[in-house]
Protein backbone atom coordinates (compact mmCIF):
# COMPACT_ATOMS: atom_id res chain seq x y z
CA UNK A 1 0.00 0.00 0.00
CA UNK A 2 2.86 2.32 0.82
CA UNK A 3 4.49 1.47 -2.47
CA UNK A 4 1.39 2.47 -4.35
CA UNK A 5 1.31 5.94 -2.82
CA UNK A 6 2.43 8.68 -5.12
CA UNK A 7 3.88 11.78 -3.59
CA UNK A 8 4.82 15.07 -5.19
CA UNK A 9 8.40 14.39 -4.28
CA UNK A 10 8.54 11.26 -6.47
CA UNK A 11 6.73 12.82 -9.43
CA UNK A 12 8.73 14.12 -12.32
CA UNK A 13 8.31 17.72 -13.42
CA UNK A 14 6.63 16.65 -16.66
CA UNK A 15 4.22 14.22 -14.99
CA UNK A 16 0.58 15.20 -15.79
CA UNK A 17 -0.51 14.49 -12.22
CA UNK A 18 1.91 17.10 -10.94
CA UNK A 19 0.76 19.61 -13.52
CA UNK A 20 -2.88 19.23 -12.52
CA UNK A 21 -1.89 19.51 -8.90
CA UNK A 22 -0.01 22.74 -9.67
CA UNK A 23 -3.05 24.06 -11.50
CA UNK A 24 -5.25 23.35 -8.50
CA UNK A 25 -2.82 25.20 -6.28
CA UNK A 26 -2.69 28.14 -8.69
CA UNK A 27 -6.47 28.32 -8.70
CA UNK A 28 -6.50 29.00 -4.98
CA UNK A 29 -6.95 32.70 -4.09
CA UNK A 30 -5.21 33.65 -0.88
CA UNK A 31 -6.81 36.73 0.69
CA UNK A 32 -4.77 38.58 3.31
CA UNK A 33 -6.52 38.90 6.69
CA UNK A 34 -6.74 42.68 6.46
CA UNK A 35 -8.80 42.38 3.21
CA UNK A 36 -11.10 39.62 4.37
CA UNK A 37 -14.83 40.44 4.38
CA UNK A 38 -17.25 38.66 6.64
CA UNK A 39 -20.86 37.94 5.83
CA UNK A 40 -21.99 40.62 8.28
CA UNK A 41 -20.21 43.28 6.22
CA UNK A 42 -22.08 42.38 3.00
CA UNK A 43 -25.24 44.47 2.55
CA UNK A 44 -27.71 43.52 -0.14
CA UNK A 45 -30.15 46.18 -1.31
CA UNK A 46 -33.17 45.77 -3.53
CA UNK A 47 -33.12 49.40 -4.71
CA UNK A 48 -31.56 49.65 -8.18
CA UNK A 49 -29.28 52.50 -9.14
CA UNK A 50 -30.67 54.77 -11.84
CA UNK A 51 -28.37 56.61 -14.22
CA UNK A 52 -29.75 59.95 -15.41
CA UNK A 53 -30.18 59.87 -19.17
CA UNK A 54 -30.20 62.72 -21.67
CA UNK A 55 -32.15 63.56 -24.79
CA UNK A 56 -31.13 64.99 -28.14
CA UNK A 57 -32.39 68.46 -27.25
CA UNK A 58 -30.72 68.54 -23.82
CA UNK A 59 -27.47 67.41 -25.36
CA UNK A 60 -27.79 70.02 -28.11
CA UNK A 61 -28.56 72.74 -25.56
CA UNK A 62 -25.41 71.88 -23.60
CA UNK A 63 -23.31 72.07 -26.76
CA UNK A 64 -24.98 75.33 -27.74
CA UNK A 65 -24.07 76.92 -24.40
CA UNK A 66 -20.42 76.03 -25.02
CA UNK A 67 -20.44 78.07 -28.24
CA UNK A 68 -19.69 81.65 -27.15
CA UNK A 69 -20.75 83.25 -30.44
CA UNK A 70 -24.04 81.35 -30.41
CA UNK A 71 -24.73 82.44 -26.82
CA UNK A 72 -23.90 86.03 -27.77
CA UNK A 73 -26.28 85.80 -30.73
CA UNK A 74 -29.03 84.32 -28.55
CA UNK A 75 -28.70 87.03 -25.87
CA UNK A 76 -28.60 89.89 -28.38
CA UNK A 77 -31.56 88.46 -30.32
CA UNK A 78 -33.64 88.25 -27.14
CA UNK A 79 -32.69 91.82 -26.20
CA UNK A 80 -33.65 93.12 -29.64
CA UNK A 81 -36.99 91.29 -29.62
CA UNK A 82 -37.87 92.53 -26.12
CA UNK A 83 -36.82 96.10 -26.97
CA UNK A 84 -38.82 96.09 -30.20
CA UNK A 85 -41.97 94.86 -28.41
CA UNK A 86 -41.75 96.80 -25.15
CA UNK A 87 -39.91 99.91 -26.36
CA UNK A 88 -42.61 101.82 -28.33
CA UNK A 89 -45.27 101.66 -25.55
CA UNK A 90 -42.68 102.71 -22.96
CA UNK A 91 -41.54 105.67 -25.08
CA UNK A 92 -45.12 106.72 -25.68
CA UNK A 93 -45.94 106.54 -21.95
CA UNK A 94 -42.75 108.38 -20.94
CA UNK A 95 -42.46 111.09 -23.59
CA UNK A 96 -45.63 110.96 -25.67
CA UNK A 97 -43.67 110.32 -28.88
CA UNK A 98 -44.80 107.68 -31.34
CA UNK A 99 -43.28 106.52 -34.62
CA UNK A 100 -45.61 108.77 -36.65
CA UNK A 101 -45.83 111.78 -34.31
CA UNK A 102 -44.98 115.04 -36.10
CA UNK A 103 -44.60 118.09 -33.82
CA UNK A 104 -47.13 120.88 -34.27
CA UNK A 105 -44.39 123.50 -33.80
CA UNK A 106 -42.86 124.34 -37.18
CA UNK A 107 -39.48 124.98 -35.51
CA UNK A 108 -39.31 121.30 -34.49
CA UNK A 109 -40.02 119.90 -37.95
CA UNK A 110 -36.38 119.29 -38.78
CA UNK A 111 -33.68 116.75 -38.15
CA UNK A 112 -32.22 117.20 -34.66
CA UNK A 113 -28.93 115.50 -33.64
CA UNK A 114 -28.93 112.85 -30.89
CA UNK A 115 -29.18 114.14 -27.31
CA UNK A 116 -29.87 117.66 -28.55
CA UNK A 117 -32.86 119.99 -28.35
CA UNK A 118 -34.06 122.23 -31.17
CA UNK A 119 -31.94 125.11 -29.80
CA UNK A 120 -28.77 122.97 -29.69
CA UNK A 121 -28.69 122.37 -25.94
CA UNK A 122 -28.30 118.95 -24.35
CA UNK A 123 -31.55 116.98 -24.02
CA UNK A 124 -32.65 113.40 -23.29
CA UNK A 125 -35.79 113.82 -25.38
CA UNK A 126 -34.35 112.26 -28.56
CA UNK A 127 -31.44 109.85 -27.82
CA UNK A 128 -31.16 108.98 -31.54
CA UNK A 129 -32.23 112.35 -32.90
CA UNK A 130 -35.13 112.98 -35.25
CA UNK A 131 -35.77 112.63 -38.98
CA UNK A 132 -36.58 115.37 -41.48
CA UNK A 133 -40.19 115.55 -40.27
CA UNK A 134 -39.22 115.86 -36.59
CA UNK A 135 -40.28 112.32 -35.71
CA UNK A 136 -38.38 110.59 -32.93
CA UNK A 137 -35.84 108.26 -34.49
CA UNK A 138 -35.63 105.91 -31.50
CA UNK A 139 -39.36 105.18 -31.71
CA UNK A 140 -39.06 104.63 -35.46
CA UNK A 141 -36.03 102.33 -35.10
CA UNK A 142 -37.88 100.21 -32.53
CA UNK A 143 -40.92 100.08 -34.80
CA UNK A 144 -38.59 99.17 -37.67
CA UNK A 145 -37.32 96.28 -35.52
CA UNK A 146 -40.88 95.07 -35.06
CA UNK A 147 -41.62 95.21 -38.78
CA UNK A 148 -38.31 93.69 -39.90
CA UNK A 149 -38.48 90.84 -37.41
CA UNK A 150 -42.13 90.28 -38.28
CA UNK A 151 -41.29 90.12 -41.98
CA UNK A 152 -38.46 87.68 -41.33
CA UNK A 153 -40.37 85.40 -38.96
CA UNK A 154 -43.73 85.30 -40.78
CA UNK A 155 -42.15 84.91 -44.21
CA UNK A 156 -40.00 82.09 -42.86
CA UNK A 157 -43.09 80.40 -41.40
CA UNK A 158 -44.81 80.65 -44.79
CA UNK A 159 -41.78 79.09 -46.46
CA UNK A 160 -41.67 76.36 -43.79
CA UNK A 161 -45.31 75.40 -44.32
CA UNK A 162 -44.86 75.18 -48.09
CA UNK A 163 -41.36 73.70 -48.15
CA UNK A 164 -41.83 71.09 -45.43
CA UNK A 165 -45.12 69.84 -46.89
CA UNK A 166 -43.82 69.80 -50.46
CA UNK A 167 -40.52 68.11 -49.64
CA UNK A 168 -42.07 65.54 -47.29
CA UNK A 169 -44.69 64.48 -49.82
CA UNK A 170 -42.14 64.23 -52.63
CA UNK A 171 -39.67 62.24 -50.54
CA UNK A 172 -42.22 59.78 -49.17
CA UNK A 173 -44.09 59.06 -52.42
CA UNK A 174 -40.92 58.77 -54.49
CA UNK A 175 -40.82 57.48 -58.06
CA UNK A 176 -42.25 59.57 -60.87
CA UNK A 177 -44.14 61.87 -58.52
CA UNK A 178 -40.92 62.73 -56.71
CA UNK A 179 -39.09 63.34 -60.00
CA UNK A 180 -41.87 65.56 -61.34
CA UNK A 181 -42.14 67.61 -58.15
CA UNK A 182 -38.39 68.15 -57.87
CA UNK A 183 -38.08 69.11 -61.55
CA UNK A 184 -40.58 71.89 -60.82
CA UNK A 185 -38.33 73.01 -57.96
CA UNK A 186 -35.34 73.01 -60.32
CA UNK A 187 -37.23 75.23 -62.76
CA UNK A 188 -37.98 77.74 -60.00
CA UNK A 189 -34.36 77.58 -58.87
CA UNK A 190 -33.25 78.66 -62.33
CA UNK A 191 -35.23 81.91 -62.03
CA UNK A 192 -33.74 84.87 -60.10
CA UNK A 193 -35.15 84.86 -56.59
CA UNK A 194 -35.51 88.59 -56.12
CA UNK A 195 -37.04 89.04 -59.57
CA UNK A 196 -39.88 86.70 -58.61
CA UNK A 197 -40.55 88.75 -55.48
CA UNK A 198 -40.56 92.01 -57.44
CA UNK A 199 -42.97 90.56 -60.02
CA UNK A 200 -45.34 89.34 -57.29
CA UNK A 201 -45.27 92.69 -55.48
CA UNK A 202 -45.81 94.60 -58.72
CA UNK A 203 -48.71 92.39 -59.83
CA UNK A 204 -50.59 92.42 -56.52
CA UNK A 205 -49.62 95.84 -55.21
CA UNK A 206 -51.84 97.09 -52.37
CA UNK A 207 -52.94 100.68 -51.81
CA UNK A 208 -52.72 100.50 -47.99
CA UNK A 209 -49.54 100.21 -45.92
CA UNK A 210 -50.78 97.19 -43.97
CA UNK A 211 -52.02 95.46 -47.11
CA UNK A 212 -48.59 95.95 -48.68
CA UNK A 213 -46.99 94.50 -45.55
CA UNK A 214 -49.16 91.36 -45.72
CA UNK A 215 -48.37 91.02 -49.43
CA UNK A 216 -44.68 91.28 -48.56
CA UNK A 217 -45.04 88.38 -46.10
CA UNK A 218 -46.64 86.17 -48.71
CA UNK A 219 -44.32 87.19 -51.58
CA UNK A 220 -41.10 86.57 -49.65
CA UNK A 221 -42.36 83.35 -48.09
CA UNK A 222 -43.78 81.90 -51.31
CA UNK A 223 -40.43 81.98 -53.13
CA UNK A 224 -38.05 81.08 -50.29
CA UNK A 225 -39.26 77.51 -49.68
CA UNK A 226 -37.21 75.80 -52.39
CA UNK A 227 -34.14 74.99 -50.30
CA UNK A 228 -36.34 73.89 -47.41
CA UNK A 229 -38.16 71.45 -49.70
CA UNK A 230 -34.87 69.88 -50.76
CA UNK A 231 -33.63 69.58 -47.17
CA UNK A 232 -36.83 67.92 -45.96
CA UNK A 233 -36.97 65.60 -48.97
CA UNK A 234 -33.47 64.33 -48.22
CA UNK A 235 -34.37 63.70 -44.58
CA UNK A 236 -37.56 61.85 -45.53
CA UNK A 237 -35.70 59.64 -48.02
CA UNK A 238 -33.35 58.52 -45.26
CA UNK A 239 -36.18 57.86 -42.78
CA UNK A 240 -39.01 56.33 -44.80
CA UNK A 241 -37.56 52.79 -44.71
CA UNK A 242 -36.89 52.77 -40.97
CA UNK A 243 -38.57 50.24 -38.70
CA UNK A 244 -41.05 52.67 -37.13
CA UNK A 245 -42.37 53.63 -40.57
CA UNK A 246 -42.70 50.00 -41.63
CA UNK A 247 -44.55 49.28 -38.40
CA UNK A 248 -46.93 52.19 -39.05
CA UNK A 249 -47.64 50.87 -42.54
CA UNK A 250 -48.26 47.38 -41.21
CA UNK A 251 -50.82 48.66 -38.71
CA UNK A 252 -52.75 50.48 -41.43
CA UNK A 253 -51.79 54.09 -40.65
CA UNK A 254 -52.76 56.46 -43.48
CA UNK A 255 -50.14 58.08 -45.69
CA UNK A 256 -50.76 61.69 -44.53
CA UNK A 257 -50.49 60.58 -40.91
CA UNK A 258 -47.24 58.73 -41.57
CA UNK A 259 -45.79 61.79 -43.29
CA UNK A 260 -46.82 64.52 -40.85
CA UNK A 261 -47.09 62.52 -37.62
CA UNK A 262 -44.11 60.16 -37.86
CA UNK A 263 -41.64 61.43 -40.46
CA UNK A 264 -41.73 65.23 -40.25
CA UNK A 265 -41.15 65.40 -36.45
CA UNK A 266 -38.03 63.26 -36.89
CA UNK A 267 -36.65 65.71 -39.47
CA UNK A 268 -37.26 68.81 -37.34
CA UNK A 269 -33.59 69.38 -36.44
CA UNK A 270 -32.35 70.53 -39.87
CA UNK A 271 -35.62 72.44 -40.34
CA UNK A 272 -35.00 74.53 -37.21
CA UNK A 273 -31.42 75.24 -38.24
CA UNK A 274 -32.35 76.35 -41.74
CA UNK A 275 -35.27 78.44 -40.44
CA UNK A 276 -32.91 80.32 -38.12
CA UNK A 277 -30.64 81.07 -41.06
CA UNK A 278 -33.56 82.03 -43.32
CA UNK A 279 -34.84 84.84 -41.07
CA UNK A 280 -31.81 87.16 -41.57
CA UNK A 281 -31.79 86.37 -45.29
CA UNK A 282 -35.44 87.42 -45.61
CA UNK A 283 -34.80 90.56 -43.55
CA UNK A 284 -31.95 91.51 -45.88
CA UNK A 285 -34.16 90.96 -48.93
CA UNK A 286 -36.84 93.16 -47.38
CA UNK A 287 -34.28 95.91 -46.87
CA UNK A 288 -33.28 95.66 -50.53
CA UNK A 289 -36.93 95.85 -51.61
CA UNK A 290 -37.42 98.92 -49.41
CA UNK A 291 -34.56 100.62 -51.27
CA UNK A 292 -36.50 99.99 -54.47
CA UNK A 293 -39.72 101.35 -52.98
CA UNK A 294 -41.43 97.94 -52.98
CA UNK A 295 -41.05 97.18 -49.30
CA UNK A 296 -42.81 98.61 -46.27
CA UNK A 297 -44.75 101.76 -47.13
CA UNK A 298 -45.20 104.92 -44.96
CA UNK A 299 -46.27 105.64 -42.30
CA UNK A 300 -44.93 102.20 -41.28
CA UNK A 301 -41.18 101.76 -41.29
CA UNK A 302 -38.66 98.96 -41.26
CA UNK A 303 -34.91 99.05 -40.83
CA UNK A 304 -34.56 98.84 -44.59
CA UNK A 305 -36.89 101.77 -45.30
CA UNK A 306 -35.26 103.86 -42.56
CA UNK A 307 -31.84 103.15 -44.06
CA UNK A 308 -33.18 104.09 -47.51
CA UNK A 309 -34.40 107.41 -46.12
CA UNK A 310 -31.20 108.01 -44.19
CA UNK A 311 -28.86 107.37 -47.11
CA UNK A 312 -30.35 110.38 -48.91
CA UNK A 313 -29.11 112.66 -46.10
CA UNK A 314 -25.92 110.79 -45.27
CA UNK A 315 -23.64 113.80 -45.76
CA UNK A 316 -25.79 116.15 -43.63
CA UNK A 317 -27.57 113.98 -41.06
CA UNK A 318 -25.53 110.78 -40.72
CA UNK A 319 -27.42 109.59 -37.63
CA UNK A 320 -30.48 108.90 -39.80
CA UNK A 321 -28.56 106.03 -41.45
CA UNK A 322 -26.23 105.14 -38.58
CA UNK A 323 -28.76 103.90 -36.01
CA UNK A 324 -31.02 101.86 -38.34
CA UNK A 325 -27.92 100.39 -40.02
CA UNK A 326 -26.30 99.38 -36.73
CA UNK A 327 -29.56 97.87 -35.46
CA UNK A 328 -30.09 95.81 -38.60
CA UNK A 329 -26.45 94.68 -38.76
CA UNK A 330 -26.50 93.63 -35.10
CA UNK A 331 -29.69 91.64 -35.60
CA UNK A 332 -28.41 89.93 -38.75
CA UNK A 333 -25.08 88.99 -37.17
CA UNK A 334 -26.79 87.69 -34.02
CA UNK A 335 -29.24 85.52 -35.96
CA UNK A 336 -26.45 84.12 -38.12
CA UNK A 337 -24.32 83.31 -35.06
CA UNK A 338 -27.32 81.61 -33.46
CA UNK A 339 -28.09 79.65 -36.63
CA UNK A 340 -24.50 78.45 -36.96
CA UNK A 341 -24.48 77.43 -33.30
CA UNK A 342 -27.71 75.46 -33.69
CA UNK A 343 -26.33 73.73 -36.78
CA UNK A 344 -23.22 72.63 -34.88
CA UNK A 345 -25.25 71.59 -31.82
CA UNK A 346 -27.70 69.46 -33.79
CA UNK A 347 -25.11 67.94 -36.13
CA UNK A 348 -24.84 64.20 -35.34
CA UNK A 349 -21.14 64.21 -36.25
CA UNK A 350 -20.46 66.79 -33.51
CA UNK A 351 -21.85 64.58 -30.73
CA UNK A 352 -19.41 63.06 -28.30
Amino acid sequence: MNDERITKRNLKPDDPTRKSDNLREADLVHTPPEFAVSEEDVHVTDEPEFVAGTSLWKDAWKRLLKNKLAVFGLVVTIIIIVAAIVGPPVIKAATGYTYDYIPSDANLIKSIPPFRAADGSFSWAHPMGTDNSGRDLLARVLLGGQISLMVGIISTLVSLIIGVSYGAIAGYLGGRIDSLMMRFVDVLYSLPYIILVIVLLAMFRSSSARGQLILLFVALGSVSWLTMARIVRGQILSLKNQEFVLAARATGVSTPRIIFRHLVPNAIGPVIVYATLTIPSVMLNEAFLSFLGLGVQPPLASWGSLAADGIQNLGIFPWQLLFPGISMALALFSLNFLGDGLRDALDPQMRR
